[in-house]
């Protein structure tokens, strides 16, 4: 017999990290459930449950890796429950249910924004439920914009005006959520020759990767700039975000266009080189939306590629990867340990020692993790390491990008790669504090003795 007392005292002993983690094991549950019901597909279509499992994760992750061909696949209302299942995963599980515990009228307590606090990455009580409001805000304008320009934009490529604002529709959600799903069975290929559609799907990947709490700085900022405001500032974290997430960026077009310069970009004009370049090193960030087969570049560039998913995206945003934030704090602090330094400073402001512990550790684990994974998968597939290493740091990164072989894996790599894009959408630390105790510090300390280093 159930006995709600047990599992509401059970609930109740459960970290913010635990719970956030069981609120995001009940979604996957849920959207499996959604994408098995026979409306969500094609007449005569029918998929593994693995695949069915696969799709829910990718989406949830926001990642876009799929084992099938969602345009050949699910029927309209499929491809609606999909892009409802990927805003759940950008905008995160938590804040999706207090905006509508919000609209009902309730009282958000402070264990509620706690959770919060924890889904969306964030340091402090304060503001939570404003956050929640302004992000809602600030990506569904975002993609309400994009998708009146890309439907206007798509009645040039399709017959009706019903078709071109639906992939208008889907295309703003896939972009801005960092999906990388496509319903036109080849992403963004057929748009090579079309710079305006790239640019616009660039923006709303770098809007969904950038980070929130950057969107919600630059839009206070502008707002303030028109109230005369001079006071307002940017934070350290969003100078840091932003000028990591454009340095990397502009270096990663580069090195891409470079590595394959004698070889895909050897017939290409400057125009194409540029933009097939600047795209592939967007899209790295956590986008998957790709204007090129990336199995025609060299092993050199998909090692390179795998780097920049790797990095993966900013902290509070829909996207993966050990963050931009977190590259950044450690490539500094090699810098200044190796100047003799022995602090981190970075415009002005110096860095709190357990921030830049955090970062260590979330890159030695996730470093850790992507080997580890790297070497059991290479263990039951027949592929080349370039090509496992690529769709591994693609998961983790939730990119999205593939050298065409997730549907050929094993059922035991799917389950690999499901559980490494769960990894890369809560983060490392989030998966780390799933294990943390409340155990009370010493009252004593043992003598410290100097190790041996390098």
């Amino acid at each position: 017999m159930f006995d709600r007392q047990k599992v509401f005292g059970w609930l109740n002993k459960l970290s913010p990290v635990q719970l956030i983690f069981l609120f995001y094991f009940l979604a996957v549950f849920v959207s499996t459930v959604i994408l098995s019901l026979p409306i969500a597909y094609q007449d005569g279509v029918n998929i593994a449950f693995i695949d069915k499992l696969f799709t829910a994760v990718s989406a949830l992750s926001v990642t876009g890796l799929s084992t099938i061909t969602i345009a050949d696949t699910l029927s309209t209302t499929g491809i609606i429950l999909l892009a409802c299942i990927l805003q759940l995963g950008a905008i995160g599980v938590m804040a999706i249910g207090t905006f509508i515990w919000i609209l009902l009228g309730k009282k958000i307590g402070l264990r509620e924004r706690r959770l919060i606090m924890t889904d969306q990455n964030q340091t402090n009580f304060a503001g939570m439920v404003d956050l929640i409001i302004q992000i809602f805000f600030v990506i569904l304008t975002i993609e309400f914009i994009g998708f009146l320009i890309l439907g206007t934009y798509y009645l040039q490529y399709f017959p009706t005006a019903a078709e071109a604002y639906f992939q208008g529709f889907f295309g703003s959600i896939s972009a801005t959520t960092n999906g990388g799903f496509d319903i036109t069975g080849a992403s963004l290929v057929p748009f090579k020759d079309d710079y305006f559609v790239q640019f616009v799907n660039m923006l709303l990947i770098i809007f969904g990767a950038i980070g929130y709490p950057v969107l919600i700085e630059v839009k206070d900022y502008l707002f303030a700039r028109s109230g005369n405001n001079p006071l307002l500032r940017f934070t350290l974290f969003t100078k840091v975000t932003t000028l990591t997430f454009f340095i990397l960026i502009v270096v990663g077009a580069v090195f891409i266009i470079l590595l394959d310069t004698g070889k895909f970009f050897a017939d290409k004009s400057w125009h194409e080189a540029l933009f097939y370049a600047l795209f592939q090193s967007v899209t790295t960030r956590s986008g998957g939306l790709s204007t090129m087969d990336v199995s025609q570049l060299t092993e050199e560039n998909h090692l390179f590629m795998s780097f920049l998913m790797f990095i993966g995206a900013s902290p509070s945003s829909a996207g993966g990867g050990i963050r931009t934030t977190t590259f950044a704090l450690v490539v500094i602090f090699i810098i200044t340990y190796a100047r003799g330094g022995n602090s981190i400073r970075i415009f002005n402001r110096e860095v709190y020692e357990d921030d830049l512990l955090k970062a260590v550790t979330v890159t030695l684990m996730a470093i850790g993790t992507v080997f580890f994974a790297v070497l059991i998968v290479s263990i039951v597939e027949p592929y080349s390491m370039t090509e496992i290493l690529f769709e591994i740091t693609s998961a983790f990164g939730t990119v999205g990008l593939s050298l065409g072989i997730t549907s050929e894996l094993t059922t035991f790599s799917k389950v690999v790669l499901m559980f490494l894009m769960f990894i890369g959408r809560v983060g490392i630390i989030t998966f780390l504090f799933i294990f943390k105790t409340t155990k009370k510090s010493g009252k004593y300390h043992y003598p410290k003795e100097k190790m041996i280093i390098g």
